[in-house]
């Protein structure tokens, strides 16, 4: 399916002179070329489609890679249940070689989502200097450039805390480090892909400012419904807040994101909404807490992107590799067997259980009371009947975890529980159980729970283009209390730093977010849901808020690098692989990605620049 990205620059050539577009957007490379295209307000549009669309349909990044892959794995937010590819073991197992194939792939991905906005920046200025013919016109073209500046930022962004050195400390400590190349105009040579390494600094102010010009040329500028997904000035904003935490400007950063939390218009979603607002329900979707998210449509086609040439799917296949097990209803077991609905290469990590504070052990199962021994007998071994089931004293148990709130609400959120959750279907109709993880080889070792978030769960087993139709969240207010919170901590506002906190938490309990609860946190260093020896989470609110509310959003492995806890949460994980294989660590070089090693062969000026390590 799959096949090796030669260097990133040399692609980003490839791309720049033949002005490729968006696939849905193509034309006869005979009639457009530089020197007429584009012409009309249309025409440039296409241009920045190619901004947005990267994000979902590049199997690099959302389309399939991103969020299961990178992010799930580097952050053990998953288990892999598949052992068989050596460049997916080495995520899982925080031990990246510097060929290795996805950090190679998330570069390209990133780098190319850049270069689509440096193509939409010069092609907005040959149509304003060419065919521009009004003032509104001008306002029209200000406003995509507005949208591409942000995504110029959001991809330098990744590509900073991905692959650079280091984090910035508030002290300046890190500034100097290497960041990544910078590119912001078009390459018209090779020499011109050859750039050295940016510094740290140079780099997110590269970001910032992309996004202060980004919020100003989209103030006030609102979208109807058919163009409710596009980026907002309150969408460059909160991106903004998060890069001046992310380089620890207190001060700036408790400027801007007070103001998207008092003029952006955004307030939480209430739990009844909250608990399935990630599972492709379009009554969720864009919501008043939504601040940037990206639109994932269910099509017919069997494994959405990777179905036609060039695709036009507007979905992602990420949901193959999470997808549930269910309970399946043939071979000897009869009802106990399970199947997944996707690939269902990865499982929640048993450790996260913990940490929402699921303290049961593994279930068994026991002879189902109602089951007479005869399979051919009808009714048994069937969803209504089977063989086994949950052994009943651990099915109360369980479910007087979730009733009393003993278990952090959001667990149910994020994974379903085997026997107790349901999803996908048998006959078309029913829902049917969830199951471990089907491609466990050793089941009787993990819980091997399956993923719920970013799931859809109602279709049938096997019906690969079922497993996409939820839209992923980039930026939601949530994210920007908890940035808030940490800003205010940082600078001494410790009761505001602990409101904020605190309404993150009264949401999950489904309680008033604005009235002082029973669920309160009373303290900055209280008592969370996480294990006692969880020494990351246990008595940090912030930390575990953040590892809770965002879990598998692709937020906990940057919030591992930048406050340097990743030997602590190695430790705690201690395997990636249910083969057993271990986490490795070293502070020296995990916390950063190596520079593809393609890349360094390609660009001589950062022949001498790989990251610590590697």
């Amino acid at each position: 399916m799959f096949k090796k990205i030669t260097a990133t620059f040399v692609i980003v050539l490839t791309f720049i002179s033949s002005c490729t577009k968006d696939p849905v957007n193509v034309h006869p490379v005979d009639v457009n070329n530089t020197g007429n295209y584009p012409a009309t307000l249309t025409d440039l549009s296409s241009f920045l489609t190619s901004c947005y669309t990267n994000l979902r349909k590049d199997f690099f990044l959302y389309g399939f890679d991103l969020l299961t892959k990178e992010f799930a794995c580097s952050e053990h937010a998953a288990c892999l249940a598949y052992n068989a590819e050596q460049d997916w073991n080495e995520l899982a197992t925080n031990n990246l070689s510097v060929y290795n194939l996805y950090a190679s792939r998330l570069w390209t991905g990133l780098y190319t989502g850049a270069k689509n906005a440096n193509v939409f920046f010069e092609r907005a200025n040959f149509y304003e200097q060419t065919y521009a013919k009004s003032a509104a016109d001008s306002q029209a073209v200000d406003q995509m450039r507005g949208q591409a500046y942000f995504f110029r930022a959001f991809y330098y962004f990744d590509l900073e805390c991905f692959f650079g050195e280091s984090y910035i400390k508030k002290s300046g400590e890190g500034a100097d480090k290497l960041g990544v190349p910078i590119f912001t105009e078009l390459a018209k040579s090779i020499d011109d892909t050859h750039h050295p390494r940016a510094t740290t600094r140079e780099v997110w102010d590269l970001i910032i400012s992309d996004l202060k010009t980004s919020a100003a040329l989209l103030k006030g500028v609102q979208w109807d419904d058919n163009d409710k997904g596009r980026v907002t000035e309150w969408s460059a904003k909160s991106l903004l807040g998060k890069a001046y935490v992310f380089t620890e400007n207190w001060d700036s950063a408790k400027t801007v994101l007070k103001d998207v939390i008092d003029n952006s218009g955004k307030t939480l979603m209430p739990f009844s909404k909250y608990k399935d607002a990630f599972n492709g329900n379009p009554a969720n979707e864009f919501n008043e807490e939504s601040l940037f998210e990206l639109n994932v449509e269910r099509v017919s086609d069997g494994y959405g992107i990777f179905t036609g040439t060039p695709s036009t799917n507007l979905t992602t296949s990420a949901g193959l590799l999470w997808a549930p097990s269910i309970l399946a209803y043939d071979g000897e077991e009869k009802g106990s067997g399970s199947d997944e609905l996707g690939y269902g290469n990865i499982f929640f990590h048993d450790k996260n259980l913990q940490r929402f504070g699921f303290t049961l052990p593994q279930y068994s199962l026991i002879i189902n009371p109602k089951f007479t021994g005869d399979t051919t007998k009808p009714g048994t071994g069937t969803r209504a009947v089977p063989v086994r089931i949950m052994d009943t004293n651990y099915y109360k148990q369980s479910v007087a975890l979730r009733t009393n709130k003993t278990t952090d609400p959001r667990l149910y959120v994020c994974a379903l529980q085997p026997w107790l959750d349901t999803c996908g279907n048998f006959d078309g109709s029913q829902k049917v159980p969830a199951s471990k993880c089907n491609n466990i080889g050793n089941q009787n070792d993990f819980y091997g729970w399956s993923f719920k978030k970013f799931t859809t769960m109602d279709k049938s087993m096997s019906a690969y283009n079922g497993c996409d139709a939820a839209n992923i969240y980039i930026l939601r207010l949530a994210d920007v209390y908890l940035l808030y919170a940490e800003a205010c901590m940082n600078s001494g506002d410790n009761d505001i730093a602990l409101e904020y906190i605190n309404k993150v938490h009264r949401r999950a309990y489904d309680v008033s977010v604005s009235t002082p609860s029973i669920y309160d946190y009373p303290g900055l260093t209280a008592r969370t849901k996480a294990a006692a020896d969880d020494v990351d989470l246990a008595y940090n609110p912030l930390r575990y808020e953040r590892h809770a509310e965002l879990f598998a959003e692709g937020d906990w492995w940057f919030d591992v690098c930048r406050w340097h806890i990743g030997a602590a949460e190695a430790a705690y994980y201690n395997i990636g692989i249910s083969d057993n294989a271990p986490v490795q660590w070293s502070d020296n070089r995990s916390y950063s990605f190596p520079i593809p090693g393609n890349e360094i062969s390609a660009n001589p000026a950062v022949a001498n620049q790989q990251n610590p390590g590697y």
